[in-house]
């Protein structure tokens, strides 16, 4: 590719603040050109198909299909050079998997972009190989943390809300996503519940059900049911139920004897 080429530039996240965020910090940007929009997973296979883009700013999680699906249906032959852009730092082992060219976090300010797109320029005229310091430096904390979460982080109505885990009172499967149950409030993620439990400390949540995942800190007592369930009520006086597959575990909620 000619280095003095104008880098064509796609756009994918489904909340139109985050697409005009991109669109400001290119403005100004010499030698950028935007070619598109896309507000999901779908319209973003079918633009880079049909336009052959030279960059691609990629949300992760979207509606139809997400950011690393678009990468697969694209292909391993693909030659458009992906950024990543989220909120959610536990997809950056999957970024580096598909060999993304970074991985930006939101919310990030106009140095940090400006040194995804040095990085482009780079890439562009073969100065740059690997992933970015960035990305290594992610991948380095996450397993430094052990695939632990402190936090989980939420769209809602533009906005990105950010949830502590000791916040959180129960969790359950809901098909493709988990209900994240924060007082009277109700958060939706696109993870399966397998996920979560392997990444919540196991000393403060417990999974009682095939579908649920209970803070035991917000559990006030147990009450036996028939065929051997037990009851799980919430110091709320939220009533859950443990399935006998998972009495094994009900060590955890009973008092430690001496």
């Amino acid at each position: 590719m000619n280095v003095d080429r104008i880098i064509r530039t796609l756009i994918v996240d489904d909340e139109s603040p985050a697409r005009a965020r991109i669109r400001q910090l290119l403005k100004d940007e010499p030698g950028f050109a935007i070619v598109g929009e896309c507000s999901n997973g779908r319209q973003a296979v079918l633009s880079i198909q049909k336009q052959s883009p030279d960059l691609v700013f990629l949300d992760v999680q979207m509606p139809r299909m997400n950011g690393f699906e678009v990468c697969a249906a694209l292909g391993e032959h693909c030659a458009v050079r992906i950024v990543f852009v989220t909120a959610y730092d536990q997809y950056a082992l999957q970024a580096f998997e598909v060999h993304a060219l970074d991985y930006l976090l939101k919310p990030f300010d106009r140095d940090r972009f400006q040194k995804t797109l040095r990085r482009v320029r780079d890439q562009i005229k073969g100065e740059a190989t690997g992933v970015s310091s960035e990305l290594k430096a992610l991948l380095h904390e996450l397993k430094s943390r052990a695939d632990r979460v402190d936090r989980l982080a939420f769209k809602s109505d533009g906005r990105i809300l950010f949830v502590r885990i000791e916040d959180i009172d129960w969790i359950e499967a809901a098909g493709n996503y988990v209900e994240v149950h924060v007082g009277t409030s109700t958060h939706l993620l696109r993870e399966t519940l397998t996920w979560l439990e392997g990444r919540l400390p196991s000393d403060k949540f417990l999974r009682i059900s095939r579908s649920v995942i209970v803070n035991l800190d917000r559990v006030k007592e147990l009450q036996s049911l028939f065929y051997g369930d037990f009851a799980v009520i919430l110091r709320d006086g939220k009533r859950l139920t443990m399935s006998r597959t998972y009495r094994d575990r009900l060590d955890k909620l009973l008092p430690k004897t001496p």
